[in-house]
């Protein structure tokens, strides 16, 4: 057994039993009816318990079951010697609607909104389908420049009447940007198709673009100063087998495409091109085995100087390699050129005025009289400068240049005839 005394100088025994003395009650007795467990030290002070929960002052006008006119034995406070662990009751009240505002959706054209009560009506409704158009736009799987020019037109009206009616110099601003890039994308528009920017005359579906156009005449340049050997059946096949090899430095040809190029004289002229090393063959196919491959089946062949390894001349991708290998198998399979028999000299000029023509058809860049060098021409075709104006005529008389072809002060002057403009590499 042991006694001592409590906080408040109160008498205990604890004995076996648990039993404590008289005054230990007593003093029990009298917090019980406080309302509290025990009072903090200083009076009138909120107590923090272990749940979080802060109890009110002792004092029985701001006890709950004063503030509430309840028995003081409804209160729910503990009894001595216990500590609440129960949490705050939950709301039980319905859910509070309208507590999040709905997001709108506002109508945008170029970062901007287009406001609800801007006027005229007609104006708003045109700046909300824009926006919606350009954002369809963007979405398109291929771009169409005609179609974003008109996009762009309609941008530059609707802004410069939204700049008038808000007098806002950066809407007058951004309504001359979308003018100045309507015009440019007309002009790329232009380009690609080979017309004149402000649409007249009829409308010609070209197999090159510009810059398709520049890297033909790149290939025809490395094909006329660095041929291997002089002769214009040798240049022709160096120029289609170039071609095909331009961007790996290895190409399928089948013997129906050396045939074709180069006629009763194939198998010669790639067993010259061989002999020179200008070409390798696979180590059991020869020049015979070649003109026999078929398209199932086609020869491989490798050009050494446009492999990997070597310096290279070209810088296209395979899109334009195949577009341009394309378009010179079909200047020189041309069915007129056929039908006249014409030789690979005749039809490597049909090459050479064809990539170096303007879209109109005309020979040459600058003015309508520039023409062609003689000497440059000659030496592509692996002709004498005298010779060109023979094959000139072959080629008037195919149809594929016009009846003022000439050669005269050392230039090669004429124009496309209107059924080749097609394949006009658009200087």
């Amino acid at each position: 057994m042991t006694a001592g005394t409590g906080d408040r100088g109160e008498l205990f025994v604890d004995g076996t039993g648990g039993g404590r003395t008289d005054g230990v009650a007593a003093g029990r007795t009298r917090r019980s009816a406080a309302g509290v467990g025990r009072a903090p030290a200083g009076g009138g002070a909120a107590v923090m318990f272990s749940d979080g929960v802060p109890s009110l002052s002792h004092s029985p006008s701001h006890s709950p079951a004063a503030a509430s006119g309840a028995p003081a034995g409804s209160t729910g406070v503990p009894a001595e010697g216990t500590r609440s662990t129960a949490l705050p009751r939950a709301r039980t009240g319905p859910p509070r609607r309208g507590s999040r505002r709905e997001k709108k959706s506002w109508p945008k054209i170029a970062q901007r909104i287009v406001p609800d009560d801007l006027q005229p009506e007609v104006l708003r409704l045109e700046l909300t389908e824009l926006g919606d158009a350009f954002r369809a736009y963007q979405r398109r799987p291929e771009p169409d420049l005609a179609v974003l020019a008109e996009l762009h037109d309609r941008k530059a009206r609707a802004f410069a009447l939204w700049a008038d009616v808000t007098d806002d110099a950066s809407l007058r601003e951004e309504a001359d940007r979308a003018a100045a890039a309507a015009r440019t994308t007309r002009e790329m528009d232009a380009n690609r198709r080979g017309v004149p920017v402000g649409g007249e005359g009829p409308v010609i579906e070209r197999l090159l673009t510009r810059g398709q156009g520049v890297h033909a005449r790149t290939v025809l340049e490395h094909v006329r100063v660095g041929s291997p050997l002089p002769g214009a059946e040798a240049r022709l096949a160096v120029l289609m087998l170039t071609l095909r090899a331009a961007r790996a430095g290895t190409g399928n040809v089948t013997g129906q495409d050396l045939g074709g190029w180069l006629q009763g004289d194939a198998e010669r002229v790639l067993q010259e091109l061989v002999d020179v090393g200008w070409l390798l063959l696979p180590g059991d196919v020869t020049a015979d085995d070649a003109l026999m491959s078929r398209p199932e089946e086609p020869a491989q062949v490798t050009v050494p100087s446009l492999l990997a390894g070597a310096p290279r001349p070209f810088f296209f991708g395979k899109v334009t390699r195949a577009r341009l290998s394309g378009w010179a198998q079909k200047v020189v399979g041309d069915r007129k050129l056929r039908k006249k028999k014409a030789g690979a000299a005749t039809r490597l000029l049909a090459v050479y005025t064809a990539a170096h023509s303007r879209p109109g058809g005309c020979l040459g860049g600058g003015g309508e009289d520039a023409g062609l060098a003689l000497d440059e021409v000659a030496q592509f075709c692996g002709l004498r400068p005298e010779e060109v104006a023979e094959h000139a005529g072959l080629l008037t008389a195919a149809g594929w240049l016009e009846e003022e072809a000439a050669t005269t002060d050392g230039r090669l002057r004429g124009r496309l005839a209107e059924r080749v403009l097609p394949l006009s590499g658009l200087l």
